[in-house]
């Protein structure tokens, strides 16, 4: 277990920004070594040894180790802004970090997150769907979410345009907890018009992202934010997506993941409904007529 100090977390940030090394090649380097120190004073011989790294990563390690001290004035530059920002950050050791997310394969090794992770979020369905939602779509997953929300379920989605600001709005209306994985900075809000359901969400959930301060939300970033949406929760709920739609990304990944994908069935011809309507006829999601099916389905407890 590594423990979480300042350092080890600048170590950590120090690997991780090395092209090449993701959570995967991470973890594999730190069951090679007895701790992170040993990683950062290790050679040439050491890394090449290691299966999956090869010389060139190798060399870009050391590189980025014979830096150390300036990237390490960068990072406390980071924390002092991270902690302006009222957030925080937690890793893979940490009691924080949400135990579904820690199941799947290669988890983000470190979080950052505004607002509070409670223990009760592992009770907690993903809703996702398309930013252009029907009028049908969005009384769904307004009538969805609230249910689950009453029965203490904790609400997962992307803060995106449609579907996904329809279920974290419909969530605190309840009176429920929410939480929105993020493909950008903490202190890059998108899109902007949600800026107000950002701090709604602080307040009675968390905002909860892999990427760093600064990091704009660009296209390659939302692959690696699904997987996270899909694997901090129990199932993933699809309303409504194109058959391009990256709400069918986040279904995958949750069956990758072997957790539940439910979807709700829509009309035939309608572009927003073929993406649920396919995941069905494959057999890929269950069918759900309303928040009790998938309730029964995740062995959760109905409130009477």
């Amino acid at each position: 277990m590594l423990i979480n100090t300042i350092d080890n977390f600048i170590k950590l940030r120090l690997l991780l920004d090395v092209e090449g090394i993701g959570s995967g090649k991470l973890f594999n380097l730190l069951s090679k070594f007895n701790s992170i120190e040993e990683i950062t004073n290790t050679n040439y011989q050491s890394l090449i040894s290691i299966e999956g790294i090869s010389n060139n990563l190798a060399n870009r390690i050391l590189k980025k180790l014979d830096n150390f001290k300036s990237f390490e004035k960068q990072i406390i530059v980071e924390l002092e802004k991270l902690h302006k920002l009222d957030a925080k950050w937690i890793t893979y050791w940490s009691k924080e970090y949400p135990q579904n997310l820690k199941n799947i394969f290669a988890p983000p090794i470190i979080l950052y997150y505004k607002g509070e992770i409670k223990n009760s979020d592992s009770n907690s369905v993903a809703v996702v769907g398309t930013r252009m939602a029907s009028r049908y779509g969005k009384s769904i997953a307004e009538k969805f979410t609230k249910d689950l929300a009453k029965n203490n379920i904790t609400i997962v989605s992307g803060l995106a345009r449609g579907i996904d600001s329809v279920a974290h709005k419909s969530s605190l209306d309840a009176g429920g907890r929410t939480l929105a994985i993020i493909g950008s900075g903490l202190d890059v809000i998108y899109p902007a018009e949600n800026k107000n359901l950002f701090l709604e969400i602080c307040n009675n959930g968390a905002v909860i992202s892999e990427y760093i301060l600064g990091t704009k939300p660009d296209a390659q970033n939302f692959p690696k934010r699904n997987r996270i949406i899909s694997g901090i929760s129990l199932g993933t709920l699809v309303i409504e997506t194109k058959v391009s739609g990256g709400a069918l990304q986040t279904a995958a990944f949750a069956l990758d993941q072997n957790k539940e994908v439910f979807a709700v069935p829509g009309n035939l011809g309608i572009p927003q409904s073929e993406g649920t309507n396919l995941l069905i006829q494959k057999g890929e999601a269950k069918l759900v007529r309303n928040a009790e099916d998938i309730l029964v389905e995740l062995n959760l407890k109905i409130q009477p």
